[in-house]
């Protein structure tokens, strides 16, 4: 019987080896920071909803539009980021705004926000803040690079 077996090896010596790593970067994009993808759509998704798992989207209407408003774009961000990162990493520097207007947005968009609503927008725009500087950080560094 004839042997039909793979020998696993290192694919250094593979002929078409620079080709595939090119193709392999072309498909990516030079994507440097894929796993924040996830956690940017996460906090839009949770912006977006805040009003109603924190309870206070009836006494506090303004910010309940504005946080859903934020919200969906902080999810949108995201898909963007996935869908087109060579074009949307630039907007990284709006996701930090973004993150820094969700924390002072209970004083300047809300009426008498509680301590809840405050400790919670005060944490998704940390989060908000965060992520964007690591997308923005790791987008120059790559930049640089090249």
């Amino acid at each position: 019987m004839a042997d039909v077996s793979h020998h696993r090896g290192d694919l250094a010596g593979h002929p078409d080896a620079s080709e595939m790593q090119a193709r392999y970067e072309r498909v990516l994009g030079g994507r440097d920071v894929v796993l924040v993808d996830g956690p940017v759509f996460l906090v839009g998704l949770y912006c977006a909803a805040s009003p109603w798992i924190v309870h206070y989207a009836a006494a506090q209407p303004a910010l309940t539009t504005h946080n859903l408003i934020l919200g969906i774009a902080i999810a949108l961000l995201a898909v963007g980021f996935t869908v087109t990162p060579e074009r949307m990493y630039g907007l990284s520097g709006a996701m930090c705004a973004i993150g820094v207007w969700m924390i002072i947005s209970p004083w300047i968009v809300g009426t008498g926000a509680d301590a809840g609503v405050i400790w919670n927008n005060i944490i998704i725009g940390a989060l908000t803040f965060l992520l964007g500087a690591t997308c923005v950080a790791v987008t120059s560094k790559s930049r640089r690079a090249t």
